[in-house]
């Protein structure tokens, strides 16, 4: 395609057509040059918003991107309204990739009841890659809004589902042919198939109910990196138990293939809360069959430590994810 903003007659056919999903509180949603949506909220409701680029897959782009953003509204207590969706395109896409990658978008947006209320696409040699990044928009009551640093000393610490998902689907989709070189098929179709546990909506829902004091959803960095920004945010100390933390088998098994840390990888799918009565939340969870483990306290000062057996280290900012990593084993792998 040309370089520039996407022809109009592609923008209504494989973009604006797609957007079936309505929400009441949107006025004004995505059309032919509308630059701003409008929604209308309550007296004492919060307008939440939340942005993310993708950059880490190129495959099911449009389903990551959906759900990374929602899942970052979710965790402020939030219910998703809406999507503001901007693609920045190679000049050699193809017109079927562009609504392929829109009904993606269309229909995880669907799942979750979600409007795509407007955007920008354009077609650029500035990328290589589609490149797309979305603004969430949620709303809450103003008593219902959480915040990451609303942990307090004395709660439990609970995560939810399993750590690395995320990490894990995008290695079995981006790098197959080299992981079925070490293990079977139904290891890498497991593994490809976490991305179907990519929201944390629902379980989000479900601690709001149970009055828990801050989430915070498990992106970038992974459960270390979301347990250091938590504990940092909210000025407190942490001691949580390695052994404790849920983690799939294939997450292990492919993690010791790259040589990462899965406990430093992106894990979207799993949330981090801080509960008054963590057990309490769990069995909450569980009766929505959604799987959830007290791993740890919230504690006074500021050690934020992690317990295996006798053995204790202690937790530090983020660093760059090891999913990068990994993803560049692929031209190390290429060249033998």
């Amino acid at each position: 395609m040309k370089i520039g903003k996407v022809p109009e007659n592609v923008l209504k056919r494989s973009i604006l057509k797609q957007i079936k999903t309505k929400r009441p509180e949107v006025l004004v949603g995505a059309g032919v040059g509308e630059d701003c949506a409008a929604i209308a909220l309550e007296p004492d409701e919060v307008m939440v918003l939340s942005t993310d680029p993708i950059t880490g897959t190129t495959q099911d782009i449009g389903r990551w991107a959906v759900m990374v953003s929602a899942n970052d509204i979710a965790s402020s207590g939030a219910e998703v309204i809406g999507m503001l969706v901007c693609a920045m395109l190679p000049p050699d896409i193809t017109e079927p990739e562009i609504r392929e990658v829109m009904e993606q978008i269309e229909t995880s947006c669907e799942e979750l009841h979600i409007q795509v209320v407007g955007g920008h696409t354009e077609i650029t040699d500035a990328v290589t890659r589609p490149v797309l990044t979305f603004t969430g928009i949620g709303k809450v009551k103003k008593d219902r809004l959480l915040a990451t640093k609303g942990a307090r000393p004395g709660q439990d610490v609970v995560v939810t589902k399993w750590v690395g998902l995320e990490g894990t689907s995008i290695l079995a989709k981006e790098r197959e042919q080299m992981l079925l070189e070490k293990f079977p098929r139904h290891l890498i179709d497991e593994a490809k198939a976490y991305e179907q546990m990519m929201s944390v909506v629902p379980e989000a829902a479900i601690a709001v109910k149970s009055n828990v004091s801050a989430m915070h959803d498990i992106t970038e960095g992974g459960v270390f990196g979301a347990l250091w920004e938590m504990a940092e945010s909210a000025g407190v100390g942490l001691t949580i138990d390695l052994k404790k933390l849920p983690i799939k088998q294939a997450t292990v098994e492919i993690c010791n293939f790259f040589d990462i840390n899965p406990y430093e990888m992106m894990s979207s799918g799993s949330m981090l809360i801080a509960a008054d009565n963590g057990h309490d939340l769990v069995r909450e969870l569980e009766k929505a069959n959604i799987h959830g483990v007290v791993v740890g306290k919230v504690t006074d000062g500021n050690d934020r430590i992690v317990v295996n057996g006798d053995e204790t280290r202690f937790l530090e900012p983020p660093k760059t994810d090891e999913l990068y990593k990994a993803l560049q084993k692929q031209a190390e792998w290429s060249q033998k």
